[in-house]
């Protein structure tokens, strides 16, 4: 009797997942369990084979090439710097962050809630990613193309916009800082290697004091992310 309770209490568990992932990706999930891992924040699953970090690597992956083909067809006389600086700014970390919490996926998101900073951290942008590279691997690269192309790219993110929008906000925040007299600068307060990857942790200084952190799996995303949120800080 307990194992019939047990496992009725599992099927109403994924048939809830499924229904949610449904509203919030707007498909079918198969393979329910690679839905399940890329949910999974190593914070609650510190194995590799059970958090989303692998499937965030390969979803990165997925969606740099599927919006690369999605800008070099919609702009067919458009050099490789544009096109580069398109992709570049459909994809940087925040932008992946607000989008997922906009879709709803920190509902979704397992992580530990106690702990306060990841709740304003990158993980549910890192987490649609992982969800890219788990419909991948159920669904194949031809239907992932076509939800990411109308889920995702179409209703929000705006590629007319985007190019209006300066992508380098790290030089925007020194043109400032210079035009005002502000001593600013960006310091590396921490690297240290997270299952296999290296995190990078950068502050921006301004003045001496330490006004915003970045933190990414290379310098340059920390210190644009330390950038934003210091422009965003600041009211710039």
């Amino acid at each position: 009797m307990e194992f019939i309770e047990r496992f009725l209490g599992r099927k109403k568990n994924i048939q809830t997942l499924q229904k949610q992932l449904q509203n919030v990706l707007g498909i079918k999930t198969g393979n329910i369990s690679l839905y399940t891992t890329a949910l999974s924040h190593r914070s609650v699953k510190e194995n590799a084979d059970e958090n989303n970090e692998r499937l965030e690597y390969l979803g990165d992956a997925i969606l740099s090439a599927i919006v690369a083909d999605y800008l070099f067809k919609k702009y067919p006389y458009k050099g490789e710097g544009f096109l580069t600086e398109m992709r570049s700014k459909m994809v940087n970390r925040q932008q992946l962050n607000d989008l997922a919490i906009k879709i709803g996926l920190k509902k979704l998101a397992l992580y530990n809630k106690v702990d306060g900073s990841l709740k304003g951290s990158q993980i549910f942008g890192n987490t649609l990613e992982a969800l890219i590279g788990a419909f991948y691997l159920d669904k194949g690269y031809l239907k992932t193309q076509k939800w990411v192309t109308k889920q995702m790219i179409i209703p929000h993110l705006y590629v007319d916009d985007l190019e209006l929008i300066d992508i380098n906000l790290k030089n925007k925040l020194i043109g400032w800082a210079s035009k005002n007299g502000k001593a600013l600068g960006f310091e590396t307060i921490a690297e240290k290697l997270e299952n296999n990857r290296r995190v990078f942790t950068i502050a921006a200084v301004l003045d001496g004091e330490q006004l915003a952190i970045g933190k990414a799996y290379n310098k340059k995303d920390a210190s644009q992310i330390a950038a934003q949120l210091a422009i965003e800080k600041l009211g710039l």
